[in-house]
């Protein structure tokens, strides 16, 4: 199996090595960073290649991960395997850019460390996102949005006021209406109706699974950004 996928100096690791590094199956990797896409976290549209199976010779796809977003995925499968992938990462590394002489070479163990701390710092930040996503990604039908609220324990006025703000959400006719580009990104889905009690037609937003997993990643963002600003 090739370990990496080279473009210039560009390295990137397979979803199938990584299940190999956390001793997970390659399908659990895939669904879990599927599910960080959905949820904002990680970077789309994931790329893939195929490859042939060694035992059963059927062709699936793997998916191919940047540093960032490699290690953000370990966090959510398997936080005790970090420090594997971030070893990995190193020698994919210097396979990359050899150094030509003990100077530059001193230099790059410094970058290396320097760039190990960045990301254990942003892996950090992210764990209470992904942990925050992690619990809605079973939900299964459509929902209102009071019903989203309840589910994130949001307050209404203030998670609406956060929908207007991220342009999610406009006012039209006395009702909020998302944006075509969510509506056709699969996180809305419209209901009409007629009202038993009146006979009046309705019209309603209602957050998709998909939208649901979204919109919980946004959100967390935006409570952890408001903690860090009233600290």
């Amino acid at each position: 199996m090739s370990n990496s996928l080279l473009s210039g100096k560009v390295v990137t690791m397979s979803s199938r090595e990584i299940a190999e590094l956390v001793q997970s199956k390659h399908s659990n990797v895939k669904r879990s960073a599927e599910r960080l896409v959905v949820a904002g976290i990680l970077s789309a549209p994931l790329e893939h290649t195929p490859y042939l199976h060694e035992q059963n010779g059927e062709e699936y796809q793997e998916y191919w991960f940047n540093k960032r977003d490699s290690l953000v995925l370990v966090a959510r499968l398997s936080p005790e395997f970090t420090a594997a992938v971030v070893d990995r990462w190193q020698e994919l590394e210097l396979k990359n850019q050899l150094p030509q002489s003990l100077p530059d070479a001193l230099r790059l163990a410094a970058d290396l460390a320097e760039e190990k701390q960045a990301l254990e710092s942003q892996l950090a930040l992210a764990a209470p996102k992904v942990d925050f996503v992690d619990q809605y990604v079973i939900a299964k039908g459509s929902m209102g949005f009071r019903s989203v609220c309840k589910l994130l324990k949001a307050k209404e006025p203030e998670f609406r006021l956060f929908l207007i703000d991220e342009k999610i959400i406009y006012r039209q006719d006395g009702q909020f209406t998302p944006y075509s580009t969510h509506t056709a990104a699969g996180r809305f889905e419209m209901k009409t109706g007629t009202n038993p009690n009146n006979q009046h037609a309705f019209r309603q937003a209602r957050f998709t699974p998909k939208g649901i997993q979204w919109v919980a990643g946004l959100w967390a963002e935006h409570l952890r950004k408001k903690q860090e600003s009233a600290a």
